[in-house]
């Protein structure tokens, strides 16, 4: 078993995302430690990016905040290596392909081995056009995680069929935000993954709240909360860690309530 389908094992996964370098790197360490101690299951890390097309306005803030400190790639995998010291949950990261292919891809996914990470999200690399990332990836046992959205219809069968780690349920359509309610007919769209597939499914994109969270872990494998929790470190800076840990502890708390 991979150690990302070990996050949902015999349980629900709280999945968290954050963007790297914002407000700084240290804070983004102090983030991950607090997130895994408070019950994160896996981790998103958002590496920055000038152009972030799948992003709302949050997390778009939180990529110009953090290239404004300068922060590069090399930067963010001498931070993993750092954390994976101590930090034992699978660790994601989310980019864009620009970031990978200007960096070598040989040499990103050489890195991501060498420093920890157990997946990647490249949400603007469609199904068609994987392979030339994927194959790299699984040369160097990173976890190329395929996203499924309401809008890809009969492409769900081949896109489930194909994936590795998990699989990211957009909740909706758009751009990341979160939502007072999500409309889309989420549990169709799980339904019909898990009969292509046993590789966990997470539903994210717009959920805000603890309540919506567990609601939607209750449908699928799991949740991703980003930009609700990209938004309290925007308010609380450096103070940010404990603050979003008490989130993390009230989703993880919500799950088992539910």
């Amino acid at each position: 078993m991979s150690k990302i389908a070990e996050a949902f094992n015999n349980k629900k996964a709280f999945i968290p995302f954050i963007t790297c370098g914002d407000p700084d790197l240290e804070t983004t360490k102090k983030l991950v430690i607090e997130m895994e101690a408070n019950g994160a299951d896996l981790i998103e890390l958002g590496i920055p990016f000038s152009d972030p097309t799948a992003e709302g306005p949050v997390i778009q803030g939180a990529n110009i905040r953090a290239l404004s400190n300068g922060i590069t790639t090399d930067d963010i995998f001498d931070m993993v290596t750092k954390l994976r010291e101590t930090v034992k949950i699978p660790l994601v990261f989310m980019t864009y392909a620009n970031v990978v292919f200007s960096y070598g891809k040989d040499r990103f996914f050489a890195n991501c081995k060498n420093a920890g990470i157990d997946g990647i999200i490249l949400p603007d690399v469609p199904f068609e056009e994987k392979a030339e990332f994927e194959a790299v990836a699984m040369e160097y046992d990173v976890d190329f995680i395929s996203m499924i959205a309401p809008t890809s219809k009969e492409r769900i069968d081949m896109i489930a069929k194909e994936a590795k780690g998990f699989i990211y349920v957009v909740s909706s359509l758009g751009v990341t935000g979160t939502r007072a309610e999500i409309n889309s007919n989420i549990k169709d769209l799980v339904e019909r993954v898990r009969k292509n597939t046993d590789v966990p499914c997470a539903v994210g994109f717009g959920i805000s709240n603890p309540e919506q969270a567990a609601i939607m872990a209750g449908i699928s494998d799991g949740a991703i909360v980003g930009s609700a929790i990209v938004r309290m470190i925007e308010k609380y800076g450096k103070d940010s860690p404990k603050e979003v840990g008490r989130f993390v502890k009230d989703i993880k708390e919500a799950y088992h309530a539910s």
